[in-house]
């Protein structure tokens, strides 16, 4: 009987989707149970990943790709199929569908969207990863980068993140952070092939997101441990013991970086030596650089951070220099 027909009684079409940022086979208990009571399950793509665990469970899945047409004669007699969407969504399908349902001429079968899978909160971070490890294998530029030749982007997106967030420009912040995101997932790329380069085996973003999560765990005591701190004080007392024991440093100006900017590098090496303690006078000198040192050295104390003081000092004198040559910031 065709669904076109008054006495044809409409059936139900599940359109069931999911994640392929959630593993193979774990599916909802309504998708499960929309499966097992279906009259058919059809799929399109013969290599859907779902497809070995639905024929595990005892599913029988027909690959096909029926028109809209063929779904609505398939329902016929109350049946229900339930159709597998491709990672594309069954957008033809689906908008055949409508244009069927605006006819107003066919009696439709009830159309139902079930979500098997949900992504959980970081999943497009595996979608970030997929797509790293497509560009590098197939882009001409992408492919031939070295650690060496990023470092500099590296330093160019931290500025800019940070100028975003001098700006307080929300938008801007965000594409910045997926910016300084991408160098890190970048980085982990190449390492992951270990090239000589390297010198040293290679790790991948699993291995760098696991290192991280094993020391925030570690230096959070108060958190995930027995110890207790209820002030920021006494949290970055914790932080500062554990950081010392774990490193086993000779100095305590081991780990600043000296390619940093200077009056950053002075308020570092600063702040490091009041933490521990020590009476280390400035050297001396004569010439502007021993004065910026002294400088940074009492904005430190002073609990400013010279670096972001100055460049709120230098924007400041760019809108100077502006307004007096007549342009509008």
């Amino acid at each position: 009987m065709n669904a076109t027909s008054p006495e044809a009684t409409p059936g139900r079409i599940v359109l069931l989707t999911t994640s392929h940022r959630v593993a193979p086979g774990l599916l909802s208990w309504p998708a499960w149970h929309a499966l097992h009571a279906a009259d058919r399950v059809l799929c399109a793509d013969g290599a859907h990943p779902q497809l070995p665990y639905l024929r595990e469970a005892g599913i029988t899945v027909d690959e096909a790709a029926p028109t809209a047409e063929d779904l609505i004669d398939a329902c016929t007699g109350g049946r229900t199929v339930v159709v597998v969407a491709t990672g594309e969504g069954e957008p033809a399908l689906t908008d055949g569908l409508a244009r069927l349902a605006g006819t107003g001429r066919i009696q439709m079968p009830e159309l139902e969207l079930l979500p098997a899978s949900y992504d959980l909160p970081g999943a497009r971070l595996l979608d970030l990863v997929q797509v790293m490890d497509r560009i590098r294998s197939e882009c001409p530029w992408s492919s031939q980068q070295t650690h060496k030749g990023l470092a500099k982007y590296g330093i160019e997106e931290a500025y800019e993140l940070v100028e975003a967030i001098e700006d307080g420009d929300r938008d801007e912040l965000r594409e910045e952070l997926g910016d300084v995101l991408l160098q890190v997932v970048f980085h982990a790329r190449i390492a992951e092939e270990g090239r000589a380069e390297d010198g040293a085996a290679p790790f991948s973003i699993d291995d760098v997101a696991g290192g991280i999560v094993a020391k925030l765990i570690h230096r959070h005591p108060h958190v995930f441990g027995d110890e207790t701190a209820t002030t920021p004080e006494e949290v970055k007392e914790h932080w500062l013991r554990t950081k010392a024991v774990e490193k086993q440093r000779e100095s305590v100006t081991e780990g600043i970086p000296l390619g940093q900017p200077g009056l950053a590098l002075a308020a570092k090496l600063a702040s490091r030596v009041r933490t521990a303690g020590l009476e280390v006078p400035l050297p001396t000198g004569e010439g502007i650089g021993y004065e910026l040192l002294a400088m940074a050295v009492r904005a430190e104390a002073a609990g400013v951070d010279p670096e972001a003081a100055l460049r709120v000092a230098a924007r400041a004198y760019r809108d100077a220099v502006r307004a007096a040559e007549g342009v509008s910031s």
